[in-house]
């Protein structure tokens, strides 16, 4: 499958009893949809997937693909750290309608080379596409780059999420294979585009997406000035977004917009004072509220 655009990372909304509110979800997903983005990826680390319980997490993947109604691809987090929950969880979608799953570096236990492979080719044998999600800040281990190219050779592994904060990192698998790369930061996605980034799995897009979109289609079509300016304007709100550990800055954000409810699980809480200050600073420069 093809994955060119901007992806959104969808945050998981809680009532104030801490479940999951899953009409405010409907509504995001709704809201995504009308103003542009390519795709949707719900129970990523900014969907909080860490927190969710198994029947939540399944609920939240189905949820997504009915509010979307066929209109846009759906990429499910379904990663684990666990082979067998991967696996168990990627199962449990195969068939709800998602065109491919997201699968993060399993964290903690930091496996090296040979089972960072075996692990992706496992969830891949499923025959689901495959999104490889490198976030050495959290997974604690990065993804090396001949494993990339061992598991791109694998026709379902689909592309893979840099998240590493590397624009070299892009060119170095894009010269070393034909996997598409899409951005895992915001604040890249003009730069890893301009090397050879097919798009993003963006958290800005959350709050933005009319304009994440927009950005992404004009540096896609090598409209550099254009991507430039957009991505100077908002600049600030990619900064902002993670002045805190993430969701934690953009469900606040969505929260100030009267999106969602300003709800999180513990280990995950609200910001401090000065941060909130922050995002309403940002938001309002951007005449976002």
């Amino acid at each position: 499958m093809t994955l060119t655009g901007t992806f959104t990372a969808l945050v998981t909304p809680f009532n104030a009893d801490g479940s999951v509110d899953y009409p405010a979800l409907r509504d995001l997903v709704k809201w995504q949809l009308e103003n542009g983005v390519t795709g949707l990826v719900p129970v990523g680390t900014t969907g909080e997937s860490p927190t969710l319980e198994i029947d939540e997490h399944i609920k939240v993947i189905t949820t997504t693909v009915e509010a979307a109604a066929g209109k846009a691809p759906v990429i499910a987090g379904t990663g684990a750290n666990s082979t067998a929950e991967a696996l168990a969880l990627t199962r449990e979608v195969l068939g709800l309608g998602v065109q491919a799953t997201l699968q993060v570096t399993p964290y903690y236990n930091k496996p090296n080379a040979e089972g960072l492979y075996r692990h992706f080719s496992a969830v891949a044998d499923l025959g689901l596409p495959v999104v490889l999600y490198n976030v050495p800040g959290r997974a604690g281990k990065e993804i090396p780059l001949d494993v990339v190219v061992r598991l791109a050779s694998h026709p379902q592994v689909a592309a893979i999420k840099e998240a590493a904060g590397s624009v070299d990192r892009v060119s170095a698998i894009r010269e070393a294979c034909e996997l598409p790369v899409l951005s895992g930061d915001d604040s890249l996605a003009l730069p890893m585009i301009s090397v050879g980034a097919c798009g993003v799995i963006s958290v800005a897009s959350n709050v933005i997406p009319k304009e994440m979109s927009a950005l992404v289609r004009l540096a896609l079509a090598d409209d550099l000035v254009g991507a430039r300016e957009l991505h100077r304007t908002y600049y600030p709100l990619f900064r902002d977004l993670f002045i805190d550990t993430n969701p934690i800055p953009v469900k606040t954000a969505l929260a100030l917009l009267n999106r969602i409810g300003p709800t999180f699980r513990l280990p995950l809480c609200e910001p401090s004072e000065k941060i909130r200050e922050q995002l309403v600073r940002t938001l309002r420069s951007l005449n976002l509220l």
